[in-house]
């Protein structure tokens, strides 16, 4: 879902300052991004050159990437690695695009782009959780931006589909995923190195229909 922000100021109060005069306007969508104040309650992403501000996921959205961290949760300690549930920015190298996927996992000494956004190439795996404003990006923008970004896995949960589904994408290469397996939820998912980890994807049946 794309959020077009309008502003109900005056117009006097949207003239240009002295003190703002001066300074070039956003050139870039990443620029843009860098202006933007903090926006509590909202997801802001650059997408194929697109600035893209959407709600966050609705509480089912959010319980599906929690019975993921929770899945993996005992592989993740053992192995000292971190993951973020929706709650993190990454900067895809190269064009330095930020975006915000639902699920990370990230060594603790992954190398960052300012303080806050983890850069791709030093991510373990991603996943997205496929909601019905987020079919066209999930399904078909993502995997490529990932991909370019050197980011080994990426997960992809689909309860939007009929059936649902879970789909693990790996080997990187030219910017897109080389291999792919797909199963109905329900059935066990291998995801691949550097993860190594059999996903039992029952686990997602437990949530509402809705995401």
């Amino acid at each position: 879902m794309v959020m077009v922000m309008t502003s109900h100021r005056n117009h006097a109060a949207l003239r240009p300052t002295p003190e703002t005069a001066s300074r070039p306007l956003p050139a870039t969508a990443r620029e843009l991004f860098d202006a933007l104040p903090s926006l509590p309650g909202l997801r802001t992403e650059v997408i194929d050159g697109r600035l893209i501000v959407s709600p966050v996921g609705t509480p089912e959205h959010g319980w599906l990437a929690m019975l993921l961290a929770y899945e993996m949760h005992q592989m993740i300690m053992d192995r000292d690695w971190r993951a973020y549930t929706g709650n993190v920015d990454v900067c895809i190298d190269g064009p330095r695009d930020p975006v915000e996927p639902d699920f990370v996992v990230a060594p603790a000494d992954c190398p960052r782009w300012g303080e806050r956004e983890l850069l791709s190439s030093g991510l373990v795996m991603v996943a997205e959780i496929v909601s019905p404003g987020s079919v066209v990006d999930d399904r078909e923008r993502k995997p490529g931006i990932y991909a370019s970004g050197g980011i080994p896995v990426m997960l992809l949960i689909d309860p939007v589909a009929a059936p649902a589904t879970v789909t693990v994408l790996s080997d990187p290469k030219e910017g897109e995923y080389r291999t792919f397996t797909r199963v109905a939820v329900g059935s066990p998912l291998h995801i691949p190195d550097p993860v190594g980890f059999t996903l039992d994807t029952s686990v997602f049946a437990k949530a509402p229909g809705r995401s």
